[in-house]
């Protein structure tokens, strides 16, 4: 309680970061349980994965393939460079904390809050766009890594591209983990909007937290693009 005076903090903003942060903890972990149980963008996109794997092999000129590595780690480094921009902004703001708190404080429908409790919430966004970076930079490791394993893959097979399994599963794993990632790298961006809606109301910081959440759920579940996926799938084991 004392810590809480001295931050000049209500029991509805440690509402709001209890909210947010059990959120994101807890979508996170259900969505890697719900995705193991039913069809997600994450699982279809690890069949298609393996999928290309597999016509790597097949393929004797593997540039089309280091191509569409080329893009996908520039995807990455794209938002890293960028979340470092943010993460600069962020420290140079806490230099201009009055400032930022008179400017806060002029807003219609916010709640005025003290300068430590400000530098709270720019700590909140510093420790989030920290976790994306490192979340983006390991993709892009990732994405390197297998890379480098296709150029190590071995010549086109005389029969089944199956007699390569074990590559195939591996360089399509990895691209896997690089794209989980990435993944995570993105919802950090989408709760770093949440916490963003703390500088103006609590209310709305829980209410931001309830829409990403609604948000992310939608569009890895229940979203148009899944069900392409999906269909175009199915449709492909009818032809065959």
């Amino acid at each position: 309680m004392n810590l809480f005076r001295e931050l000049g903090a209500t029991w509805l903003d440690a509402l709001a970061l209890l909210s947010f942060l059990g959120g994101w903890i807890g979508y996170a972990a259900f969505a890697a349980r719900h995705g193991r149980a039913v069809s997600s963008l994450h699982n279809r996109m690890d069949h298609f994965r393996r999928e290309w794997m597999v016509r790597m092999i097949e393929r004797d000129n593997r540039m089309v393939d280091v191509g569409i590595m080329r893009v996908l780690t520039r995807s990455s480094q794209f938002f890293a460079s960028t979340t470092m921009l943010v993460l600069g902004a962020l420290i140079a703001l806490t230099g201009y904390i009055q400032q930022a708190l008179d400017v806060v404080s002029g807003l219609p429908f916010t709640v005025k809050g003290s300068a430590r409790l400000l530098e709270v919430k720019i700590l909140l966004l510093v420790v989030i766009f920290t976790y994306a970076f490192f979340k983006f930079s390991w993709a892009m490791r990732q994405l390197g890594q297998a890379a480098t394993l296709i150029g190590a893959a071995p010549a086109k097979p005389t029969g089944s591209a199956e007699q390569h399994a074990p590559v195939i599963n591996r360089i399509a794993r990895i691209a896997s983990y690089a794209g989980t990632n990435f993944n995570n790298g993105l919802r950090a961006y989408y709760f770093g909007l949440a916490a963003l809606a703390w500088f103006l109301h609590p209310w709305l910081m829980i209410g931001a937290t309830a829409w990403v959440i609604y948000v992310l759920y939608a569009r890895e579940f229940r979203s148009k693009t899944l069900n392409a996926l999906i269909e175009d799938d199915a449709s492909d084991r009818l032809r065959t």
